[in-house]
């Protein structure tokens, strides 16, 4: 069964959603991100993609009362993984220690991959890696910085060591309602073992649909991030579509 993981990207201590990646094109959803994830979770949802936009540019975590916030709010109800600003052994046993499902390494995958092999041995099952891709590049530092990397080559670094997923990120869709870039996508997850989420474009319930079919089921879901918030996908159809999960109970540390 497919997973639809609702986005909450923080700036500044609020929820918003970027265009195209750009911290200058921000459109503020919700000034209280626990309050906007009570409604994710009593909408029916069971995860969430949280983002510390300003850690993913400054290397650190900055929205950590949010992000505590919010996983105290959903409790046991809804597994919270985090990306933005994790790059060290130290800030990944933090916030898995404060009862997130989950961390998402980014940079720090391309910079160093010992590290995420190394967490993922450590931490199984709650370890994913983060990989946006512009132009086909892997990008990093928030975006900022394109590497010569491309998306497969990176997800190849990774393969037996027990990450659990890759999310794959579409930068020149993400924030515009283009729809994701299902070949791209569904080329990635056929070319590792490692479950994949998409991310970027995500833009109606046709998505959701395309989440069903046979040629995608190597995918472990979509995130769904501006669609949501401007009501373009009903979250309550998106949900039936895909099948209502049970709550997932807490998370085993």
């Amino acid at each position: 069964m497919p997973i639809l993981f609702p986005a909450i990207d923080l700036k500044d201590g609020v929820c918003v959603r970027l265009k195209l990646g750009d911290m200058d094109e921000a459109t503020v959803y919700n000034a209280d991100p626990a309050a906007q994830a009570l409604s994710f979770r009593d909408t029916g949802f069971t995860h969430l993609h949280v983002v510390d936009l300003n850690g993913a540019f400054e290397g650190r975590a900055v929205n950590a009362a949010a992000v505590e916030a919010i996983v105290a709010a959903v409790g046991s109800d809804v597994r919270v993984q985090l990306g933005g600003g994790i790059r060290t052994m130290a800030d990944i046993e933090r916030w898995l220690d404060r009862g997130l499902s989950r961390v998402i390494l980014g940079t720090v995958a391309v910079r160093d991959p010992d590290l995420v092999r190394a967490a993922a041995r450590r931490f199984p099952g709650r370890i994913a890696v983060g990989i946006d891709a512009k132009g086909g590049k892997v990008a990093v530092e928030g975006w900022a910085e394109t590497s010569e990397l491309t998306a497969e080559d990176l997800a190849g670094r990774f393969e037996d060591v027990g990450v659990a997923a890759i999310i794959y990120t579409d930068i020149d869709r993400d924030g515009i309602l283009a729809g994701i870039n299902w070949d791209a996508t569904i080329d990635l997850a056929n070319a590792v073992a490692i479950p994949v989420i998409a991310s970027g474009g995500l833009a109606s319930l046709a998505d959701v649909v395309r989440l069903t079919m046979p040629d995608a089921a190597r995918l472990e879901g979509a995130i769904s991030g501006r669609a949501l918030y401007d009501g373009r996908i009903d979250a309550s159809q998106a949900l039936d579509i895909l099948g209502r999960p049970e709550a997932p109970g807490p998370v085993c540390r």
